[in-house]
């Protein structure tokens, strides 16, 4: 929080963020990839459909086969990332991987056709609303919480949802 408050305060001149602003936060633009990397919005793709006999890491899929990408599992996969669990958005600053579909160890609107149509916009008011909400408040945890004490246990359905909703007590900035 402190570094991301850090990069607001020097990349933004006016007392709100612009869209243009966005460009010069690439901290929270990296703890926005990180965060969909560990929570992704939709754990499973929607299914594609093999269209030929194939195989793939030595498993035949037959033609005809409806396949389903477990993106949920793929960003927590220790062979692909390291510390898989931790939430480091520095893994993304200086790196080529983006969430476009190109990269298949970071797929989280999906891939080729089926990629979310929605996606450019959704990453760009996203990116504004966190670094908005940023700018303008002080957050804090209810009654002295500690953030190593918050339940990060996921509901898992066509989308992901916490278990345990988030609370947060926001105070305006001056």
């Amino acid at each position: 929080m402190n570094k991301i408050r850090e990069e607001l305060a020097q990349g933004v001149s006016e007392d709100f963020v612009t869209e243009e602003n966005l460009a010069n936060l690439p901290y929270l633009y990296a703890c926005v990839k990180e965060t969909l990397r560990l929570h992704p919005p939709a754990p499973l793709l929607l299914p594609h459909r093999a269209i030929e006999d194939c195989e793939v890491m030595k498993y035949t899929i037959p033609k005809d086969s409806q396949v389903f990408v477990n993106v949920w599992a793929i960003a927590r996969d220790p062979t692909i990332w390291e510390k898989p669990l931790s939430f480091k958005p520095e893994r993304f600053l200086n790196s080529s991987l983006d969430y476009k579909g190109y990269d298949f160890q970071y797929l989280p609107f999906g891939s080729g056709r089926k990629i979310c149509a929605g996606m450019p916009m959704a990453i760009r008011q996203v990116q504004l609303g966190l670094a908005s909400l940023i700018h303008h408040f002080e957050w804090s945890l209810p009654d002295t919480m500690k953030p190593q004490k918050l339940d990060m246990n996921e509901k898992f359905g066509v989308t992901l949802l916490k278990l345990q909703p988030l609370v947060v007590i926001s105070k305006a900035r001056k």
